[in-house]
């Protein structure tokens, strides 16, 4: 049997092919200014790429903020999938708090002993602190958003009080003319998101205290080494992650159409 789970976020469409269960392929497009359009070729695409048709998939599953304008067979909240998605990834026993930061949003959501949503706190009416955020730094850096991910993990962030758009490209542009090094100024950059998502984080629960288990990473951001240093450092437990991190809620998508 096989099923498909599709993600389409602001930035990107994720696209989960499962195969009785068992991840088959995945996939990774740019949504563009069409999310019908995008997450249907997206579809397409991991079809063909797997010599399949409409009609051997038993269930399209749709999630994200565009689930609503793609043709489906369920549409499911990315809360739920999220969470889904990380119990897969990751199993439920070492994980009981998810922290996803996509292109536009970031989500902390809290999982009881079985891996069911209990709590989540969204961050949906502004980029501070997401992808967007960090693309955004990047331009202003004169520099990629990859180069995020291979900074070096001794170095110093600079502290950046802002996490604002407009008021951080103000603060900036003042660092780089004092002659703050660039490197310390992208770490503190990744510092005050790693911030943001601790205290997102305990506003659902979680506290390293009462040592209630990791913390699963996932979304577009997740794929930050630095990043996920600096939050595991904050939160002082085992923050999760792996390559197929960004694919959470799509895997969840697919999951959850399964066992419909």
């Amino acid at each position: 049997m096989y099923t498909i789970g599709v993600d389409i976020g602001s930035v990107a469409v994720k696209v989960v092919l499962l195969k009785d269960g068992e991840w088959l392929d995945g996939l990774l497009a740019p949504t563009g200014w069409s999310p019908k359009d995008s997450g249907a070729l997206a579809i397409s695409a991991i079809l063909g790429k797997n010599g399949l048709t409409r009609g051997q998939v038993a269930r399209v599953t749709a999630t994200g903020y565009g689930r609503n304008s793609v043709e489906c067979d369920d549409r499911v909240t990315e809360i739920t999938c999220h969470a889904r998605g990380a119990k897969r990834l990751f199993g439920s026993g070492g994980v009981r708090f998810v922290l996803d930061i996509g292109g536009q949003d970031s989500k902390a959501i809290a999982l009881d002993e079985k891996g069911n949503v209990s709590d989540f706190l969204m961050n949906d009416k502004c980029a501070a602190g997401t992808g967007r955020f960090l693309q955004n730094m990047a331009v202003m850096l004169g520099c990629e958003l990859e180069d995020f991910s291979s900074l070096p993990s001794d170095a110093e962030p600079h502290a950046i009080s802002s996490m604002c758009t407009v008021f951080a490209e103000s603060e900036i542009v003042g660092l780089l003319s004092q002659g703050v090094d660039k490197q310390a100024i992208m770490l503190g950059i990744l510092d005050s998101v790693a911030s943001r998502a601790e205290g997102m984080l305990r506003r659902v629960g979680f506290s390293a205290i009462r040592g209630v288990g990791g913390v699963a990473f996932t979304g577009g951001a997740s794929r930050s080494r630095n990043l996920a240093e600096l939050i595991e450092k904050r939160l002082t437990v085992p923050l999760h992650t792996c390559e197929k991190s960004q694919y959470a809620g799509a895997l969840g998508a697919a999951e959850i159409g399964r066992n419909r």
